[in-house]
């Protein structure tokens, strides 16, 4: 009788980590969608609308409510996985590094190369995060925070730099899928939620 391979295994700090990016990303999305149809970023108040069913609030002040809400899990989800990260020194092994370069170069093992890319991705995303919650900040409370919306220029400019995190953010997402089941398959995908 064949053996049955091992089921991949993740740490439950990771599956919660996860569960909770989706939940508050899906949040932030549909109600961030809720504050942009008060006044898109593009093309002003007659801009392009975002129809009712995909956004999360019902008007400007309820979009607003849930995003930051939403904001708060996500922040806090990111500064507790990332002490997680550091006490168990898993960020050897989830950012690039010039082996990671080498192997795109020279190695012919596709796992390994996926495993080199997948690290690029993980590490790309970490300063895209800050720039939505540091733009994030400006937008929540910008008579404290006066100074971010001057690093930006003005308030249209900080509005555009954080609209323009959340394509990047769901191409990482989707980019992060692919390649983790390119390197160990749907269960591998599965083990990081169940």
């Amino acid at each position: 009788m064949k053996s049955l391979s091992r089921l991949p295994r993740q740490d439950i700090a990771a599956k919660i980590f996860h569960w909770v990016n989706i939940v508050s990303l899906f949040i932030m999305l549909t109600s961030g969608l809720q504050i942009y149809n008060a006044n898109p970023v593009f093309g002003g108040r007659a801009g392009w609308h975002i129809p009712p069913i995909f956004t999360l609030g019902g008007w400007l002040a309820g979009g607003r409510h849930w995003h930051f809400a939403a904001m708060w899990l996500f922040s806090l989800n990111l500064v507790f996985y990332g002490i997680y990260i550091l006490v168990s020194r898993r960020w050897k092994h989830r950012f690039v590094s010039d082996k990671d370069i080498k192997a795109l170069k020279l190695s012919q093992n596709q796992k390994r190369r996926a495993y080199a890319w997948h690290r690029i991705a993980y590490t790309a995303i970490v300063p895209i995060l800050l720039l939505a919650i540091f733009s994030g900040l400006g937008m929540y409370k910008p008579a404290q925070f006066h100074w971010i919306v001057d690093c930006f220029g003005d308030w249209q400019a900080l509005r555009i730099v954080h609209f323009t995190t959340v394509p990047i953010a769901i191409v990482f997402a989707t980019i992060h899928a692919l390649l983790g089941r390119k390197v160990g398959g749907d269960r591998l995908l599965e083990s990081m939620f169940w």
